[in-house]
């Protein structure tokens, strides 16, 4: 076995050579100015393998830019004539289509859209109709054998979705029928494969708005068994299965308004059929009545990690939701703030020394060194003159500690499942602090003995979001021990900290009796003394606070009591106090 391997090396290796000289050609392709790193070459399945290359002869990664060529695999698939080919196709995926990992997740959202109880197919259907797109442009703009490639790697399959795939490619190439497809052709068949030649060329432009009307007029053929056999058959051209698998893609918590609407089978677009409006014109192009969300509307935290694993990224539940809720706060989050430094006047003589050849010839002060003696000796009879300056007039800023109560009983929302506005006010404002310099301790908490914490105030973002997006769901009692012991031992020579608690009504049992006894009114009365920074209750209530005794008394003893209506207005909440306490103009202890 190990003598079959070695023999074959030298030929993978003059295979790779010859390989290697045909990239700056395949590059020219696309453009003189197209720039990508040398492919990495994968000479065995060990090879294989490091490098994520799983069944395909070839692939890309989107988040390193990269291209990755298994050598042994194209041996085996005889493709070798076909190097300008294949690499001109990789090199496609990066330049054109998808490009990048945002457009190739809005791509993949679009596709999921289309097809219903099959969007787990959309990732393998987002490969066949970028696939189309690139090999059609090579094929009739740049000339070269596509068509011959899939010839090598075909078979006389008579699966219905492979041969509609391949009737497709017959009618762009102007192709006999039978040339690729070589399964049963009836009216309904060749009238898709029509319509999504037509779709390649009329969104060869906009490719992404073309996504979701390919995936809608694939559906039918998924619908019988799911397109095994085409899966099958391109399992080695399958080259951005796992494009995006260590990628951290921006943008994808916003649904596109075009994203639902977009979603229609092809026979019913104007731009496509000709009926009704003008072609050519993307601003006309219709949206299903009704199906099209407005701008800013956001996928729940569920949909966003369906759509991320779709792309190949393996991240936990608590990774995902955390970067969700980030994402979504970025809108709102206070700028980094400017470092401040002490303000100087002009510089203050202070006096004069020696100076000799070794100090820079421009530190000299000839005239007083000719009235201290005309005859000039360096060392001797020169000098330069002492400079201080006067102190700065601006103050130094320090920014208040954070210490944030998120309510997470069993009326609040699962942010990993559905938006939770608690979780996303809490990352906005902890975010917030973290880039004016503040330390923040974070507790989720429900019913009695029921929270997770930081257990101290600390900086380590990720340990923080964990905290804010996790999921309790029990009963409701505020961790009255946590904000007694926070601040029993607190120092008057420690930073100020301003106390955030996020709940709605059930914030009351706060004042209730802790384990050991004391009230609750006396260990809020204490952390609010010994925190210097306030404290402030952002709350969902039904009645006016004037209507809950509790409060009115919270807000006679210091607390500022905030009242939102609605759940989304946590939003505006946070940013009006991330703004307050940690902008430009904050005050430190307001």
């Amino acid at each position: 076995m190990n003598a079959d391997k070695t023999d074959l090396m030298p030929t993978i290796t003059h295979l790779r050579e010859q390989w290697q000289a045909h990239w700056p050609a395949a590059l020219a392709i696309w453009s003189k100015f197209t720039k990508l790193r040398d492919p990495l070459w994968c000479f065995s399945p060990d090879d294989a393998k490091r490098e994520g290359l799983a069944t395909s002869f070839a692939m890309i990664r989107l988040d390193d830019q990269s291209v990755v060529i298994g050598l042994h695999l194209i041996a085996d698939e005889k493709l070798e004539p076909f190097a300008l080919e294949i690499l001109a196709h990789e090199i496609g995926h990066h330049v054109y289509a998808p490009a990048d990992l945002t457009d190739h997740g809005r791509m993949i959202a679009r596709m999921r859209r289309g097809l219903p109880t099959k969007e787990h197919l959309a990732p393998f259907i987002a490969n066949l109709y970028t696939d189309l797109l690139i090999n059609d442009r090579l094929q009739r703009g740049a000339n070269l054998k596509i068509a011959d490639v899939y010839k090598t790697i075909g078979s006389d399959s008579t699966d219905r979705m492979w041969t509609f795939y391949m009737r497709i490619y017959e009618i762009l190439w102007s192709l006999t029928k039978g040339t690729l497809a070589k399964g049963a052709i009836d009216e309904q068949l060749e009238g898709d494969a029509h319509l999504g030649a037509r779709l390649v060329r009329a969104y060869a432009r906009d490719w992404l708005d073309g996504s979701g009307r390919f995936a809608a007029l694939c559906l039918p053929y998924l619908l019988e068994n799911e397109g095994e056999q085409i899966q099958q058959l391109l399992k080695g051209w399958r080259d951005t299965e796992h494009a995006g698998r260590n990628g951290s893609p921006a943008g994808l918590t916003e649904i596109d308004d075009d994203e639902i609407g977009g979603a229609m089978h092809p026979s019913l677009d104007p731009e496509l059929s000709g009926l009704d409006e003008e072609p050519g014109d993307p601003s006309r192009r219709p949206t299903e009545s009704g199906a099209s969300r407005p701008g800013g509307q956001h996928r729940e935290p569920f949909e966003y990690g369906q759509l991320l694993r779709a792309m190949g990224i393996d991240l936990s539940d608590h990774e995902i939701t955390a970067r969700y809720y980030k994402e979504r706060s970025t809108p709102y989050l206070i700028r980094f703030p400017a470092r401040e430094t002490p303000e100087s006047t002009e510089p203050l003589p202070e006096g004069l020394e020696p100076w000799d050849i070794g100090s820079p010839l421009e530190a000299a002060d000839w005239t007083e060194s000719v009235m201290i003696s005309p005859r000039i000796i360096p060392g001797m009879t020169t000098v330069q003159r002492v400079y201080g300056t006067t102190e700065g007039t601006l103050p130094k800023r320090e920014p208040l500690d954070l210490d944030l109560y998120i309510d997470c009983s069993g009326s609040m929302p699962n942010p990993q499942v559905n938006v939770s506005y608690l979780a996303l006010a809490g990352t906005i404002v902890t975010l917030s602090a973290l880039r004016a310099g503040a330390r923040v301790q974070a507790t989720l908490w429900s019913g009695a003995g029921q929270f997770d914490t930081t257990g101290g105030f600390i900086t380590d973002e990720k340990r923080l979001l964990a905290i804010i997006t996790g999921y309790i769901a029990g009963a409701t009692a505020f961790p009255i021990h946590i904000l007694r012991d926070t601040f029993a031992e607190r120092k008057p020579s420690d930073r100020p900290a301003h106390i955030l608690i996020i709940s709605d009504d059930g914030v009351t049992t706060m004042f209730d009796k802790d384990e050991k006894g004391n009230s609750g009114w006396d260990v809020s009365r204490t952390a609010l003394e010994k925190a210097r920074g306030g404290g402030t209750m952002a709350l969902n209530l039904w009645n006016d606070i004037e209507k809950i005794p509790e409060l009115v008394r919270a807000q006679s003893e210091g607390w500022n009591v905030r009242r939102v209506r609605t759940w989304d207005e946590l939003i505006e909440f946070a940013r009006w106090f991330s703004k307050l306490k940690y902008g430009e103009k904050d005050s430190s202890t307001d």
